[in-house]
């Protein structure tokens, strides 16, 4: 089997629709694929009536979750949280919080970019942004437009949208350990995330991840884009000694990153395990697919 669990739709900032996502997984020859745009589960109805439109015998399932934006003393970190229940109302909740803030915070970034400047407008950003929850990755796609940076990934340095970058400004992000207990209270199982991609900014000790994990996170995104091969292998025998599952995947966000689909896999074993711990929601089988045991 291969299992991508952490991709991104134009519901977020992604380039795919949900339905070319679904699409597009199908095409790549993928069994399951996640869908976890970031802080809102708005592109799950489209993705799943695309999943049923799936010609037989496609046989690929979709899990429904959410990439989670957090901050921990300073520090951003994301967390992915899968089959929980959507209308949990304490975590609904919080997720609305985060998303109402990103338009001011985009502004704000806008207005920094300005003043160090950089011609971009927030017409431009909004036209990029489309439908999905305004986010770095379109100010940062706008100054590939206006030819500031070549690329997406260069725009994520101190120099313009890192953390703590002359354009930065920070918005609401939940506490980790309170999106831990969110998401158990609604049925999911949650991972952390690319806890160890230090070129998007700093990331925590591996001792936060312990704590975490103490507090009940379910695993760590080892196998990911932003990993060196060591990085990858260390995280791994982290996740082993802490009792977490270790997960990869491609944090796939359509052309706005060079990543692709299934560059990086889940263990149908690891995903079984996530499957098994979820009571809010269950993997939607498409045609010829069939439910995780």
């Amino acid at each position: 089997m291969r299992i991508d669990l952490h991709t991104h739709s134009t519901a977020s900032d992604g380039t795919d629709t949900p339905a070319e996502l679904v699409r597009n997984a199908a095409a790549a020859g993928l069994d399951v694929v996640a869908l976890t745009d970031h802080d809102t589960t708005r592109g799950h109805a489209e993705a799943i009536a695309a999943l049923r439109g799936l010609p037989e015998p496609a046989g690929l399932s979709l899990v429904t979750g959410a990439e989670l934006s957090c901050r921990l003393d300073g520090v951003g970190l994301h967390m992915l949280a899968y089959l929980f229940d959507p209308d949990e109302p304490e975590l609904s909740r919080e997720r609305e919080l985060v998303r109402d803030d990103r338009v001011p915070r985009a502004k704000t970034m806008i207005g920094k970019l300005r003043e160090l400047g950089v011609d971009v407008t927030w017409e431009q950003v909004a036209r990029i942004a489309g439908d999905g929850s305004v986010g770095r990755p379109h100010i940062a796609e706008a100054l590939v437009e206006l030819g500031v940076v070549p690329s997406v990934s260069d725009a994520f340095t101190p120099q313009w949208l890192a953390d703590g970058g002359r354009a930065y400004a920070e918005k609401h992000e939940l506490d980790p350990f309170d999106a831990i207990r969110l998401v158990k209270a609604a049925g999911g199982v949650t991972v952390f995330a690319h806890p160890a991609a230090a070129k998007r900014g700093r990331t925590v000790p591996e001792s936060v991840i312990a704590e975490l994990a103490a507090a009940g996170l379910d695993g760590i995104e080892a196998d990911h884009m932003d990993h060196a091969p060591e990085t990858r292998a260390r995280l791994r025998g982290l996740a082993a000694d802490l009792g977490l599952l270790a997960t990869g995947s491609s944090d796939y966000h359509g052309s706005r990153k060079t990543c692709v689909l299934g560059e990086f896999t889940t263990d149908p074993e690891v995903y079984g395990e996530i499957t098994r711990r979820a009571t809010g929601a269950f993997p939607v089988p498409g045609a010829g697919g069939s439910p995780a045991a």
